[in-house]
């Protein structure tokens, strides 16, 4: 073999050597958006209404007429709605209208479950709500003294219900709606 070719020949070699080696082209494995949410801090909030609740630091908060509330969480694009009634020989109406709110959702809810709340030395009594599914709401609840004070408390996301998606968000302001419902004190 002449020397020209013998350098072409060793110059193919080489490149295709250098190019061929590549590393095997394998599937990546499927895997889940991963969503971190700050620990919760927890203020307490009082003004001119008949009762304080601890909330999360991060929400916002905003006063409605007749104490009536709203706490958003921007990042989750979530929002809490509070709604304060006073008990005027009218409870056995705001505890049926409570839990009608919550059934309207059984339609697309996979299951709701029932917690109830009671905290005889506060005179906070109550249910939360775990609607799970693809439900409007996932978290509902309502408290009372059955005497003077009926507060009622929903979450919603501003996205199309889709629980799986939504999952990690609705359990942490689920967490915090709980948190609020058990540390509301009537004055």
């Amino acid at each position: 073999m002449p020397k020209k070719q013998l350098a072409i020949f060793a110059l193919l070699v080489v490149l295709f050597s250098v190019f061929s080696c590549k590393d095997e082209v394998l599937p990546k494995p499927s895997s889940y958006l991963r969503l971190d949410y700050p620990v919760a801090e927890y203020v307490n909030f009082e003004n001119k209404c008949p009762f304080t609740f601890e909330m999360n630091s991060e929400a916002v908060i905003k006063g409605e007429k007749d104490c009536g509330f709203t706490i958003t969480y921007p990042k989750m694009k979530a929002t809490i709605y509070l709604t304060y009634k006073p008990v005027n020989s009218n409870i056995d109406k705001l505890l049926r209208d409570a839990q009608k709110l919550t059934y309207e959702h059984v339609i697309k809810a996979d299951d709701i479950l029932e917690q109830p709340y009671l905290n005889p030395s506060k005179k906070v009594y109550g249910m939360f709500y775990r609607v799970d599914g693809n439900a409007a709401t996932n978290s509902q609840f309502y408290v009372t003294d059955s005497t003077k004070h009926f507060v009622t408390g929903s979450v919603y996301f501003y996205a199309k219900p889709n629980y799986d998606s939504i999952m990690p968000a609705a359990s942490y302001v689920r967490n915090d709606m709980q948190r609020l419902m058990e540390t509301l004190k009537w004055k």
